[in-house]
């Protein structure tokens, strides 16, 4: 019995090594995948600010399901994208390693995801009339946007244990900008002292817009200079 844990707990160790083997070879691989990933998902990320706050999504229900469906078309955009890519590659899509880096994701990405059902379902639960309108808010929602970003902050680090060091990096921006805003929040009130969800659209403009733009810009600057 225990020569088979040895060789079993070997053989785990084998696969595990395997895969970390197999990460650090495609290196260069998972940059210049995620350079047009993270360009694409910048650029959703600021058409979707802009939008919002032009159009004046303010009250709570309006603000929550913007982003969860604004979120839920940047993942789609980009799994197409990764399987687009993957097929000219002529490469499979859902590899040992893609799966663990999805693995290690998705605890983090459906906390966010359950905070903002969760969140719709008390407002609409008020049975307010008025609750589609911007006079309904009530109590600013500075806290959602905030948790989103250092949520998603912590799934990209979670990531990063199967990918270059470079991503747990680009997670750690999330993780450190979001609880610096939160902090400013809480303490002094400057982000939600005139119109939170307003300043809600521009922090998740900055971080899910701008932030991903300029990670998708290095990547595809440093994999040209890697090139040549």
């Amino acid at each position: 019995m225990q020569c088979k844990v040895q060789r079993m707990d070997s053989s785990h160790a084998a696969q595990h090594l395997e895969v970390i083997r197999t990460l650090m070879e495609r290196s260069a691989i998972y940059r210049r995948a995620l350079s047009p990933v993270m360009t694409l998902a910048g650029t959703i990320g600021i058409i979707a600010a802009g939008a919002g706050w032009l159009l004046n999504f303010e009250a709570p229900v309006v603000f929550t399901a913007y982003w969860l469906c604004v979120g839920m078309l940047g993942a789609l955009s980009a799994f197409l994208l990764v399987r687009q890519q993957a097929l000219k590659q002529k490469e499979p899509l859902f590899t040992p390693p893609a799966r663990r880096i999805v693995q290690a994701m998705l605890p983090c990405l459906v906390i966010g995801f359950v905070l903002g059902i969760v969140l719709l379902a008390a407002e609409m639960q008020r049975g307010d009339p008025d609750v589609l309108l911007p006079s309904a808010a009530g109590a600013d929602l500075m806290w959602l946007p905030l948790s989103w970003i250092m949520l998603y902050g912590c799934a990209i680090h979670a990531s990063g244990a199967f990918t270059p060091r470079g991503l747990r990096l680009f997670g750690w921006i999330f993780i450190t900008g979001g609880s610096i805003a939160f902090a400013s929040w809480v303490l002094t009130n400057v982000l939600g002292s005139v119109r939170p969800q307003q300043t809600g659209h521009l922090l998740m403009g900055f971080f899910f817009g701008v932030v991903h733009l300029a990670y998708g810009a290095y990547l595809s600057a440093t994999e040209r200079k890697n090139g040549t």
